[in-house]
């Protein structure tokens, strides 16, 4: 685009010193007169569907649909500020352009505040939030991790905010000590490590985008360490999920949650995918098979699952269901509070001592179903739309009965080889052994 005196250039790009999960980063790169600057969008695409000569997704779903919208809405909101520059005969530069877009004034900067910051971060994913790109919940988070922050600001800085500039390394000790001390004297309800850290891994990211948005130049909190414990994983036996599958039920609505949760167990779909599931999201796979396909919720992530003859079968028999025909849902799923105090019934009646949530399901598929059964640990976590193969491993950790298969078909092979050898040697009088 050619102006009076400037030529402003702009290219969405995927930069593959940026990846994730075999995604890259989507960036913005802004050219002014040969000179450049850059923007992270935040979002991961996969190259295979990017057409860079267009700067789109080569995908029709939801999801890629409205990040093909927001590049549209960038391009036209920075062709916008530079056309206004031009028509008041003022000269415009590629930074320049980046702060407008990004809402930075230069001359506040070195006074910009951590609760400025977390507004500004809200406020962006709030946007991302409004065209579905983010789970609202992880939003909600971020608001949490602000009100616990100005609460420990009050108590130790006898103050509600401070700049960015004067942050130090103990700051983020301190409010550590704060979540796990004096966040139970305060609410009377103490919060575990992992919670805690959760808070502090959001104050690190907030003071990360600070810094890469040049409101200040280095943080001593980016250099503090999170660490998270990871919780023991309450998992379904497999007499625990034939128990639950064959025990006769009197009342309608405890079969019917049952159903739901067994369906879970056999396709490791979280509560949130399930109840969201319409009546046409079972396909027929590459396979010639019924698959389900999604995106996480939680993550974003694609999930796709084809379905085992358990799961299969529950979808059948709520094919003709007037309650999911009205509703247009694939289950008869309850909201979230009401599934869970079922569970709870259910696992008292088919006499099971765990306490059945919704999230104990999915980890029974991960588990019992198909790592124990020998499914990759790369399939599963393909299946369960993870975005690291760690967070699969935690799973297998749990297994000590698939580790003890492992090892008993070890000691058959070393045996086979054993009985192998022996045998040789019989009908090789020649090889002897070395006394």
């Amino acid at each position: 685009m050619v102006g009076n005196k400037q030529t402003l250039v702009l290219n969405f790009w995927l930069n593959r010193q940026k990846q994730r999960n075999g995604e890259l980063a989507l960036y913005i790169r802004i050219t002014v007169d040969g000179q450049k600057t850059a923007i992270s969008t935040g979002f991961y695409i996969d190259p295979e569907i990017w057409d860079p000569s267009r700067t789109r997704i080569k995908s029709n779903t939801q999801k890629h649909m409205q990040i093909n919208s927001y590049i549209d809405r960038v391009r036209n909101m920075m062709q916008q500020y530079y056309l206004e520059h031009q028509s008041r005969g003022q000269k415009i530069s590629s930074q320049d352009l980046k702060n407008l877009f990004l809402g930075i004034d230069k001359n506040e900067i070195k006074h910009k505040t951590l609760c400025e910051a977390f507004d500004y971060h809200n406020l962006k994913m709030q946007e991302k939030v409004n065209v579905g790109l983010i789970n609202p919940i992880v939003l909600k988070r971020y608001h949490i991790t602000k009100a616990r922050l100005i609460e420990f600001m009050k108590i130790t800085y006898k103050k509600e905010d401070m700049f960015l500039k004067d942050l130090k390394l103990s700051f983020i000790t301190e409010f550590e000590h704060h979540l796990l001390v004096n966040n139970s004297k305060i609410t009377h309800k103490p919060i575990t490590t992992n919670t805690a850290h959760r808070y502090l891994k959001n104050l690190k990211k907030v003071i990360g985008m600070a810094i890469k948005l040049e409101w200040i130049t280095s943080s001593p909190i980016t250099k503090y360490s999170c660490t998270y414990q990871h919780p023991e994983r309450i998992v379904l036996t497999e007499m625990e999920i034939h128990r639950l599958m064959q025990k006769e039920l009197d009342f309608p609505r405890l079969d019917m949650i049952r159903d739901v949760f067994v369906f879970c167990c056999f396709t490791g779909f979280a509560y949130a995918e399930v109840f969201k599931f319409d009546r046409d999201v079972v396909q027929i796979g590459i396979d010639g098979e019924y698959w389900i396909s999604t995106t996480r919720t939680k993550t974003g992530v694609r999930e796709s699952v084809p379905l085992l003859p358990e799961a299969l079968a529950i979808v059948r028999k709520y094919q003709n269901d007037p309650r999911c025909i009205r509703h247009n849902k694939l289950l008869p799923v309850l909201s979230n509070q009401r599934y869970n105090g079922y569970l709870k019934e259910l696992a008292a009646i088919c006499g099971i001592k765990k306490e059945l949530t919704s999230h104990i399901a999915r980890h029974t598929f991960a588990t019992t179903v198909t790592l124990s059964n020998g499914v990759p640990i790369e399939t599963v976590s393909k299946m369960l739309g993870h975005t690291k193969l760690a967070t699969t491993q935690i799973y297998a950790k749990v297994l000590d009965t698939k580790v003890s298969q492992d090892m008993n078909v070890l000691r058959s092979i070393l045996e086979k080889k054993k009985q192998e050898r022996e045998l040789n040697a019989n009908e090789n009088p020649s090889i002897k052994k070395i006394s």
